[in-house]
């Protein structure tokens, strides 16, 4: 009978360790998500200002702007180090 509920209790206790990393894996795929979305929106933005190009050929040509490899490459460097910035500052205070 004991044995049977250290196995309960050790089963529990491992659904616990899951559920917790899976929450933070989320919760760092969200926040990359978000830092990532910010980055596109910003580069989306700047093709319609003034000085943009975006306001004579249109959304369609600025969305095939914005989108390469090279800015998604940098959105992804942004994002992680975005990530590990406020992860820190959030563990510090």
């Amino acid at each position: 009978m004991l044995a049977k509920g250290l196995l309960v209790l050790l089963n529990q206790s491992d659904q616990g360790v899951d559920t917790a990393i899976k929450k933070n894996v989320l919760r760092a795929v969200i926040e990359v998500g978000f830092i990532i979305f910010l980055f596109y929106s910003n580069l989306l933005m700047g093709e319609f200002e003034r000085s943009g190009i975006g306001q004579k050929r249109g959304m369609v040509w600025a969305i095939g702007d914005v989108f390469t490899a090279a800015n998604f490459e940098i959105a992804m460097i942004a994002a992680f180090i975005g990530y590990i910035l406020f992860e820190s500052l959030r563990k510090r205070f």
